[in-house]
């Protein structure tokens, strides 16, 4: 008999990277925006900052987030080398949205000055808080059969991002979210030992 620690533990066994997205969504984008506000909303956070922000781009906005960032990559990347920068940048391109993850640096700051004794440390929770946001969203996403990935274009995009969609100077982006119907399945995964990973001592 399932019990609900089995059901979460299946979940987060379901959550893989999935590359290979269509523009369809088993699921309407009323329902995904509610997915991502009950995680903003749950997620737990050092002292309860609740730093971190969220960004979701559907549609056109989506297709636009890498339409920029590849003509951010053309300026860097050799032109003999672009041609598999810009495959990869068309498979994000096809998917439904994107969901963007940032971390607020204005409240990091005022944790900084308010709690001195923890100050070098906050910048370092704030990473922890935002990375719980990423693996509740992307799994809760995956239970409903979306597939997505974690991509980090940051800092090169960062000014674009906040110029585009005129989010705050205060916002550090911190990782892209480009979710969709998947079209074809993850390989296999590989497992290192969990003896090397896990350990257990008793009194």
């Amino acid at each position: 008999m399932a019990t609900a620690t089995s059901d979460f533990l299946t979940a987060i066994k379901t959550r893989r990277s999935v590359y290979a997205i269509s523009k369809s969504s088993p699921i309407s984008d009323e329902r995904i925006e509610e997915i991502i506000r009950e995680a903003v909303k749950f997620t737990p956070s050092a002292f309860n900052s609740q730093s971190t922000r969220i960004v979701l781009l559907l549609g056109k906005e989506h297709e636009k987030l890498w339409n920029h960032t590849a003509d951010i990559l053309k300026t860097i990347v050799p032109a003999d080398q672009f041609a598999s920068t810009q495959q990869k940048m068309d498979s994000f391109t096809v998917g439904h949205g994107t969901i963007l993850f940032f971390e607020d640096e204005a409240i990091i700051r005022q944790l900084q000055n308010d709690f001195a004794l923890y100050q070098d440390r906050f910048p370092e929770w704030a990473q922890h808080s935002n990375a719980m946001h990423q693996m509740v969203i992307w799994t809760a996403l995956a239970e409903e059969g979306i597939g997505a990935t974690l991509q980090h274009y940051n800092p090169l995009i960062d000014d674009v991002v906040k110029q585009t969609w005129q989010l705050p100077e205060t916002w550090q982006l911190i990782a892209q979210m480009p979710f969709g119907t998947p079209t074809s399945a993850p390989g296999d995964k590989e497992f290192k030992p969990i003896e090397d990973r896990f350990k257990v001592f008793k009194g």
